[in-house]
């Protein structure tokens, strides 16, 4: 949610208040971890090798393995004849069976 600032302007004879959007703050939080001692001792020694803080650290390695987890999930990469055959079996999907009808007919579980 964004802030709201007034200011006034006497540039003319009235006084002109003009609305004036402020960015949200960023705001940050913690995140507190109980991780064994030889755990934290390898993840001081790989930060101090980068020549980061811990927080710096486990921040960018976490941000990087969730980046990488969302992306598998969302992005496949495809050649050109790949592509061109998931795009048709997309276009022309099967016509529906026996058992998708039955399916279709029946009444959701919520609504039993």
């Amino acid at each position: 949610m964004s802030k709201v600032r007034t200011s006034s302007a006497s540039t003319s004879p009235a006084n002109v208040t003009m609305a004036e959007r402020v960015p949200a703050a960023d705001t940050k939080g913690s995140i507190n971890l109980r991780i064994e001692t030889s755990t934290r001792e390898l993840i001081d020694n790989a930060a101090a090798v980068l020549g980061k803080t811990r927080t710096e650290f486990m921040i960018e390695s976490a941000r990087r393995q969730a980046i990488d987890v969302l992306l598998d999930q969302r992005l496949f990469m495809l050649d050109a004849d790949r592509f061109n055959t998931f795009m048709n079996a997309l276009d022309n999907p099967p016509a529906p069976g026996p058992k998708l009808r039955s399916l279709l007919r029946r009444a959701p579980a919520w609504q039993k």
